[in-house]
């Protein structure tokens, strides 16, 4: 799915303004699993000069950024995170694993020959999915019509959820950017 998506889903399911702390934790594990893809893009074609193409085609596949992408991809360790966090009985820390845990659960399905090791350390097996969220020849016109949909219903849910400013308008940002993304503007005009 797309990131803001994941940030809406998390915040969702995991935020409340009764519970302090939980927006920004859920916003955060949810962002957390991409953080890594976006720094290594950032740096490789922006202080490296490394051509897009070769970063999405070449660095993308290698096994140093697959490595990378293992951990905080890992089923695993975002199980232990969520684990530690309803032991220790932590609002925060389970809003931002659970968010965290959420990714990944839509990640896994959505993802063809871009896939990433869910289960390290215990086993570096790769599924690849027939359906991903942003290659059309894998269903992608149906699948981001869904995550599109969802999204803006989160957003709403969000909306009404919270009075804080902040957090409405993260929300609503987080909307337009998913509203970007789709291809929703291209439909219209």
């Amino acid at each position: 799915m797309n990131t803001p998506a994941h940030l809406l889903f998390g915040a969702a399911a995991f935020a409340h303004p009764d519970r302090k702390g939980t927006a920004a934790a859920s916003f955060a594990g949810a962002l957390t699993p991409d953080i890594s893809l976006y720094l290594m893009v950032g740096v490789s074609i922006w202080v490296l000069n490394v051509p897009p193409v070769v970063v999405f085609r070449e660095y993308y596949y290698s096994d140093a950024w697959q490595a990378v992408f293992a951990v905080d991809n890992s089923f695993v360790i975002w199980g232990l995170l969520l684990g530690v966090a309803l032991w220790r009985k932590s609002q925060v820390l389970t809003a931002f694993s659970g968010s965290g845990l959420l990714h990944l659960a839509f990640d896994f399905p959505l993802h063809t020959h871009d896939a990433r090791q869910h289960f390290w350390p215990i086993s570096d097996w790769v599924f690849n999915s027939p359906f991903s969220y942003w290659d059309n020849r894998a269903h992608a016109g149906v699948i981001g019509s869904f995550e599109l949909v969802l999204s803006l219903v989160f957003a709403s849910l969000l909306w009404r959820r919270f009075r804080s400013w902040k957090v409405r308008g993260f929300t609503a940002a987080l909307a337009l950017m998913e509203l970007s993304s789709s291809g929703f503007w291209r439909m219209i005009f």
